[in-house]
């Protein structure tokens, strides 16, 4: 009979064989359509009732929700987890699904393998297992699109859970099965300059939009340099402001007319990814004093807030406490508490009201061309959450 951990290994490696490349991060990419109909199948075989949920704005980015009903009197969980991946440019055999050593203690390798595909292998492995032995609370998988980009799926999904939210989420996010404690959010800032062409021999006739951008990119380090040296957070740190993108100008012998830049503002709790908008407006209104030549434009394309767990929040804590024992049951060092630099759907779900727990396998190579998840660890998650799912749900 196949151990719960080795059937998280056996589905982790055939979520990793599946392309499910967000198409908003490489064009024409696959999608999530394959995986989410392969999660689907095998979830309804399973007794799960399965909602695909499309995405707001685009109806091929699917997410699921599958809902397994206990048999009343338990709290209900969600287990979150994203089906999309980053490219694969650099790799060699990104859906290879390879396995080196056993697997109770080798290595996975593969786009997804760590962020996240194991962490979802794991979850839904648990969940099955607590199904079958019987649950008085509700178990939820909500198996979402689009995390590397937009977050476009869990919004959706938020949306459609609506007045029926569950108590608690766990979200299976990589974090080497230590425990998520704060994690940073973002805002990005899209600046255009405006001036006037002419000839380069002429320049007093016309209002250089690129020297404009050079004053504009000083300043921005200088208030990254000022926010970096500045009171943090106990946990999180600092946050940040820099520069990512910067264009403008399009041939010699000829004054820029135009010019551009994006600016990202990195934020830490107790900050609010709105007030990049005003941050970034007062380097430009300081430049302008001095020189009102050229026309700006700021605009926030996209905004996510930072998080930081709650131990106040009884649901949270319950969760948290189950999973940790469970943890070290299952042969684990107690798990730790992490800050996370990069963010992390846990703000939307605890936005919405629902006390979140992120916690999840994790190997190394996120993002990178190589990508390897360790499957001791994969095993201990798969076990452990068995475990804690029935101390937070109840047991039948």
């Amino acid at each position: 009979m196949t151990s719960v951990g080795d059937a998280a290994v056996e589905l982790a490696a055939q979520l990793v064989a599946v392309d499910s490349v967000n198409p908003g991060l490489v064009a024409d990419a696959a999608g999530e359509s394959q995986i989410a109909g392969l999660l689907a199948a095998r979830l309804s075989q399973r007794g799960f009732a399965v909602e695909v949920v499309p995405a707001l704005k685009d109806e091929g980015r699917p997410s699921l929700v599958g809902t397994y009903r206990g048999t009343s009197g338990g709290r209900s969980l969600v287990l979150n987890g994203h089906l999309d991946t980053v490219g694969v440019e650099g790799m060699d055999d990104p859906f290879g699904a390879r396995i080196e050593g056993m697997l109770e203690t080798g290595c996975l390798y593969g786009r997804g393998a760590c962020d996240m595909k194991a962490g979802i292998a794991a979850m839904v492995v648990a969940a099955e297992e607590v199904a079958a032995q019987g649950i008085a609370g509700d178990i939820i998988l909500a198996l979402v699109s689009d995390e590397e980009n937009a977050s476009v799926g869990t919004e959706a999904v938020l949306a459609h859970l609506a007045g029926r939210l569950p108590d608690a989420c766990l979200i299976g996010e990589p974090t080497w099965l230590d425990f998520a404690t704060t994690h940073r959010g973002y805002a990005v800032v899209e600046v255009g300059f405006e001036g006037r062409a002419s000839h380069s021999a002429q320049p007093e006739l016309g209002v250089n939009a690129v020297a404009h951008l050079g004053r504009f990119l000083v300043g921005v380090e200088a208030q990254g340099m000022a926010l970096a040296a500045g009171p943090g957070h106990p946990v999180a740190g600092n946050g940040s402001l820099m520069a990512t993108v910067a264009a403008g100008g399009v041939s010699p012998f000829l004054i820029p007319a135009t010019a551009s830049a994006v600016v990202e503002r990195r934020t830490v709790p107790g900050e609010r990814a709105a007030d990049c908008f005003e941050e970034v407006g007062s380097i430009l209104g300081e430049m302008l004093r001095s020189d009102p030549s050229v026309q700006t434009s700021v605009s926030v394309s996209l905004s996510r807030e930072a998080w930081e767990f709650d131990p106040k929040n009884a649901a949270g804590a319950a969760l948290s406490e189950a999973l940790g024992g469970a943890l070290v049951a299952n042969g684990r060092p107690k798990p730790r508490q992490v800050a996370f630099p990069y963010w992390m759907e846990s703000a939307l779900w605890e936005e919405a009201g629902v006390p979140t727990v992120v916690c999840g396998p994790a190997g190394d190579g996120l993002h990178a061309a190589q990508e390897w998840v360790d499957l001791a660890q994969v095993h201990a998650f798969a076990n452990s959450l068995v475990s804690a799912i029935r101390s937070f749900c109840g047991s039948k």
